[in-house]
């Protein structure tokens, strides 16, 4: 991964993991040990899906570039889908506690998409390749010369 992309994806798991610590902290005081289990299996789960999701988005951004945003939407309704099904798969689990899970997939969720946002926004992109304008040369001509 670029640089860039490293970048983004270090200040959009950094906050999700010190809410997820936090979302730890309160479920094991109001929920017990399964709340505070249901935070820890929320938040890790929440920051390999959106991992996941952003290196894919990186790959397409680079292979694909005329998709992007059409991944991009993509990419995050099913990201959202999966998190839905992911609360309605474990509402009945007796492994955790599931209340704390699902508030914690949610909390965690909207910290990384608002990270994962201001990071794109604070990030320097470039917009077109600096190589072809530092030559100082005229671009050859294309296309037919009637």
């Amino acid at each position: 991964m670029p640089s860039n992309d490293v970048r983004i994806l270090v200040q959009a798991a950094v906050p999700t993991a010190v809410v997820g610590a936090i979302a730890t902290v309160v479920s094991g005081v109001v929920a017990g040990g399964k709340g505070a289990f249901g935070a820890v299996v929320a938040t890790l789960l929440v920051s390999a899906l959106m991992g996941l999701g952003l290196f894919v988005l990186q790959c397409t951004a680079k292979s694909l570039p005329q998709l992007f945003q059409m991944m991009g939407l993509l990419l995050y309704a099913a990201q959202l889908l999966l998190v839905i099904m992911f609360i309605a798969v474990f509402k009945d689990t007796t492994a955790f506690n599931p209340r704390a899970f699902a508030i914690g997939i949610v909390v965690c969720t909207l910290t990384w998409t608002a990270a994962q946002t201001r990071a794109h926004m604070k990030a320097k992109t470039l917009y077109v390749e600096p190589d072809a304008s530092s030559k100082g040369d005229k671009p050859e001509k294309t296309g037919h010369s009637s």
